[in-house]
């Protein structure tokens, strides 16, 4: 049974910085595609970044420059370093893994941005 597990989000004033980890566990199974979305309170799951098993990433407009997610395949991890954080960021961010046969999920990890 593949289990994610999220760590580092907090609270942060504008301006900071956070890091996201999260890593699979329970299998050696191979990941694919990787992704990071957050849902704010009252709106729907959205998409921040995403990366490929080869390293090729995506990012919301709204990110881009300010958040950087990367991958080690050797520990089925992925990261998202954010930084310039906006009160606008203040969501619960959750890790997807697609495997070869399913889609998994980490639990969410709270991140909320002061102004």
């Amino acid at each position: 049974q593949v289990q994610l597990v999220e760590s580092g989000g907090g609270l942060v004033q504008a301006g900071g910085s956070l890091r996201l980890s999260c890593a699979a566990s329970g299998s050696s199974l191979s990941i694919n595609s990787m992704a990071w979305y957050r849902q704010a309170s009252g709106k729907a799951r959205e998409l921040v970044a995403s990366i490929t098993r080869s390293g090729i990433t995506n990012y919301a407009d709204s990110v881009k420059g300010r958040f950087t997610i990367s991958r080690d395949n050797a520990k089925n991890a992925v990261y998202l370093q954010m930084n310039s954080l906006r009160p606008e960021d203040t969501a619960v961010y959750y890790c997807e893994m697609i495997g070869p046969l399913n889609v998994y999920w980490g639990q969410g990890t709270q991140v909320t941005v002061s102004s």
